[in-house]
């Protein structure tokens, strides 16, 4: 990764962190969070055709890769990325490892967050 690469990774990032505030703002808490759910949906939906347009990688596309997918997925949700990576072991017929991905990240995330909360209490 190269300087410009970095830069297109940081200016992504800072955008996708401010359409995920906006979305954040738009739209008003509830019973659920529909802000975070709409977010996730939208930011795995945006990665999942990034994904397919930019295949396959080659330098050509590397930009694109860096400010779109690293960057701005990236900073609008890690929930993306999350279910990109899960699907790409489903796709290689990786089914147990896809499962343990889902597994892993939610139950571990979970507990993590919890401790967190516990530990600050």
């Amino acid at each position: 990764m190269n300087l410009v690469g970095l830069g297109l990774i940081a200016v992504g990032g800072a955008l996708g962190s401010v359409a995920r505030a906006l979305v954040g703002m738009a739209i008003l808490p509830g019973r659920l969070p529909w802000a975070t759910i709409l977010i996730n949906v939208t930011g795995s939906l945006l990665i999942g055709w990034l994904m397919a347009r930019l295949e396959p990688m080659s330098e050509p596309n590397l930009r694109e890769h860096s400010f779109w997918i690293i960057g701005f997925c990236g900073g609008f949700t890690t929930f993306s990325a999350f279910s990109w990576q899960t699907i790409e072991q489903m796709q290689k017929g990786h089914w147990v490892a896809a499962a343990a991905n889902v597994l892993l990240s939610v139950g571990l995330c979970l507990a993590a967050t919890w401790l967190g909360w516990r530990l600050a209490r």
